[in-house]
């Protein structure tokens, strides 16, 4: 006879900007979070007018509307782990670092600072916030090359660097460090490192121009395995296999960019 018990699965929470095309944000998040088997929460931190073609335009939510459904989520449902993308300016940069610094779970911070289509999504003013207040309380932080050198002003030539990318990364405070080596030639190599242990994840590069979404994919995932109870670099692996195989897949959307596949496992 069929067991009926019904469980609740571990939960993670996104808190994010949306992306009204639906490859990436917090769209992106709750996908990957489905796929992964956890249950996906939102605190939707900005709202983006978006396409294929890239970012029209984006308005932030006022912090204390972001500091309500932070409240709301973790004072009732609770997380196994959380994950931030875009929070684009200081004062909901503040507002999130303020309330999950204690909370007493997994948090893994995408620092996005520029969409796919290279439009910005972080005010200036922000990146110094972002590098004080939130990187210090983060579990695994996940910049590409971009974003390092945003923050770190350290620039990434080739994989040589990428260890001092990631030393740079650790200074502000986050436990481990995920280097994404996306953008090098040469086959894709992500770095992970927490100062002393070290890891590095090769893919196959897939000639596939619809990635939209990816970090934020990539991040999801990580903060999903961490709630199923993974450590770091088990977490960083099995979201990097789930991520390859949205990138292959990835799909024609509109007239630019389409998305990587996030049900590509099933569909």
């Amino acid at each position: 006879m069929r067991d009926m018990t019904v469980s609740t699965p571990p939960r993670v929470l996104t808190v994010a900007g949306s992306d009204s095309g639906g490859g990436a944000g917090i769209q992106a998040d709750l996908k990957t979070m489905l796929a992964m088997g956890v249950h996906g929460m939102s605190v939707i931190a900005a709202v983006t007018a978006q396409n294929s073609l890239g970012v029209q335009g984006y308005w932030e939510l006022p912090p204390e509307a972001v500091r309500a459904q932070l409240d709301s989520v973790l004072g009732d449902i609770g997380a196994q782990a959380i994950k931030t993308g875009m929070l684009a300016s200081p004062a909901l940069v503040e507002t999130v670092a303020e309330t999950l610094g204690a909370y007493a779970a997994p948090l893994v911070v995408d620092p996005v600072g520029v969409s796919k289509h290279g439009d910005s999504l972080l005010a200036p003013e922000a990146v110094d916030t972002l590098r004080t207040r939130l990187l210090p309380v983060a579990t695994v932080v996940t910049p590409n090359l971009w974003e390092v050198e945003q923050l770190t002003s350290v620039k990434v030539e080739d994989e040589n660097g990428l260890r001092a990318a990631a030393d740079a990364v650790l200074e502000l405070g986050p436990t481990w460090a995920l280097i994404k080596g996306g953008h090098l030639p040469g086959a894709p190599v992500d770095l992970l490192t927490n100062g002393t242990d070290e890891y590095r994840f090769t893919a196959e590069r897939h000639d596939n121009r619809h990635t939209h979404g990816t970090g934020c994919t990539l991040a999801s995932a990580i903060a999903s395995r961490l709630a199923l109870g993974d450590d770091v670099p088990t977490a960083v692996g099995a979201a990097k296999e789930y991520v390859t195989g949205a990138i292959a897949r990835g799909f024609p959307l509109g007239s630019g960019i389409g998305p990587v596949d996030h049900a590509w496992r099933w569909r």
